[in-house]
């Protein structure tokens, strides 16, 4: 296949990109400022603007856009980016993909789209969508993918959960803390945190590429959710080391604000019922062998 892929420098962008190099497909990237390189093509989402020799002869594109939702204090100022970042390159993406008749496209979303205080109830594709700003902003993000499923082009929605990998997304935020033994829930422990490894993030991707009759909504999260006690446990036997502390809920609100009850203290029970059925079977799928994964060999 060839592939078009934006949001490529970011750590899903990177792992797919070489996991589909691997597998033998033609990989073109996206980027914003002058390509530098023969599979690099220049766009600029603000402006509406894509080189169009981008998705010639693609049989897909896969958007991986959108700035990091915690990667500082929310204020109207950084919901707007965190907004803008998904939303309009979105738009911009599905609207060529359309005109240029890539028959594929597979967009990023995130579990939150089910909204954040879902307690013990399970949540697939079919659930609706929640409330709150993360809830919105997936909805919207997903609904800005209208250009391309009008004209007919197979339109996958990954909505998916926290990322555990080696080397970035939340795990190398916690790795230090967890191997000082200064690891702990937070809040009460009973949140679900929907989790997914990145191997099986990627191999989610490519299962959506290459399965024609995959479409709409699929869930990126592992079959096993897990509370952020059983989390926090399974991290701290997964490093070896002790995980004893709590950190209460009004500390962490004093600390990140509204992000905290948005994606720390709340969180969906998603299952990948979608993927499941299709037949991807997961390379990790309990906690502790994501976790394992990660961080077993250190």
């Amino acid at each position: 296949m060839k592939v078009v892929v934006a949001g490529s420098s970011g750590l899903i962008g990177r792992a797919l990109v070489a996991a589909l190099r691997r597998d033998g497909h033609e990989v073109s990237r996206l980027v914003r400022r002058a390509a530098a390189a023969p599979d690099e093509f220049t766009w600029d989402p603000a402006r509406a603007q894509l080189d169009e020799r981008a998705l010639r002869g693609a049989d897909a594109a896969v958007n991986l856009c959108g700035a990091n939702i915690g990667g500082r204090r929310w204020s109207g100022g950084y919901k707007q980016e965190l907004r803008d970042s998904r939303i309009t390159p979105t738009d911009v993406l599905s609207t060529a993909v359309a005109a240029a008749g890539v028959p594929t496209l597979v967009n990023a979303s995130g579990a939150h789209y089910y909204g954040g205080d879902t307690g013990d109830t399970v949540v697939d594709e079919n659930s609706p969508a929640g409330a709150g700003f993360l809830a919105t902003l997936c909805r919207d993000w997903e609904a800005a993918t209208e250009p391309a499923s009008a004209a007919g082009v197979r339109t996958v929605l990954v909505r998916s959960a926290v990322v555990l990998a080696r080397n970035g997304g939340m795990l190398s935020s916690l790795h230090p803390l967890y191997w000082l033994g200064l690891g702990g829930r937070l809040g009460s422990g009973r949140q679900y945190m929907p989790w997914i490894s990145l191997d099986d993030e990627i191999g989610a991707i490519v299962f959506a590429l290459t399965r024609p009759e995959l479409s709409g909504p699929i869930n990126a999260a592992g079959p096993a959710p897990v509370t952020n006690a059983e989390f926090n446990r399974a991290l701290g036997r997964a490093m070896h080391r002790p995980a004893p502390f709590i950190v209460p809920g009004f500390a962490l609100r004093a600390l990140v604000g509204e992000f905290a009850d948005e994606a720390i203290l709340h969180g969906p029970r998603a299952i990948p019922a979608a993927l499941e059925q299709a037949g991807y079977t997961f390379q990790h799928p309990t906690i502790g062998a994501a976790l394992t994964a990660a961080f077993g060999d250190r």
